[in-house]
């Protein structure tokens, strides 16, 4: 059983375990991605483009890594006229192993990685010693020094002017 889904602008060719490399797709390792756009699903022998039925179908993978392409460089040059231009350019692309493709209505069970779950701990450890200070009001104790005003700068007197 395969199916042809697409993202990112692109079309894809997968089944099961395979792997994809897409363009960007919000998420971190481990994080389940859905794809609702598919344009064929064939089984064994039947092939189904029917619309109708496509749209009850929903292709379910996983996000293997976020990845930045090749760099590509446009370089750019007129002769004789002394003027180039270089311009470089990396994709930012998504590795993606399709675990299933479920038919029939049937929804993903959609969970979070790892890396996405330990997010939200390190900024609540971040905050917390602010909150801590500002519980004992030690922002509250120091008064704020204003800053020192300066003279105004002395003009130079020409010497010839004097003489």
């Amino acid at each position: 059983m395969f199916a042809v889904i697409k993202t990112g602008g692109k079309q894809f060719r997968v089944a099961a375990n395979d792997k994809i490399t897409a363009a960007k797709i919000e998420g971190n390792p481990g994080d389940t991605v859905a794809f609702g756009s598919v344009l064929m699903l064939t089984e064994g022998e039947k092939t189904t483009l029917d619309a109708k039925a496509l749209s009850e179908i929903t292709v379910v993978g996983e996000i293997v890594e976020q990845a930045r392409g090749e760099k590509v460089i446009a370089f750019k040059k007129r002769r004789r006229q002394n003027s180039k231009r270089k311009r470089g350019f990396r994709a930012e692309l998504t590795v993606i192993r399709i675990t299933d493709i479920l038919t029939g209505g049937k929804q993903p069970e959609m969970k979070k990685g790892d890396a996405a779950a330990a997010a939200p701990v390190a900024a609540k450890a971040k905050a917390a010693p602010k909150a801590a200070k500002a519980e004992a009001g030690e922002d509250a104790e120091k008064p704020k020094k204003a800053a020192a005003k300066k003279a105004p700068a002395k003009k130079a007197k020409d010497e010839a002017s004097e003489a």
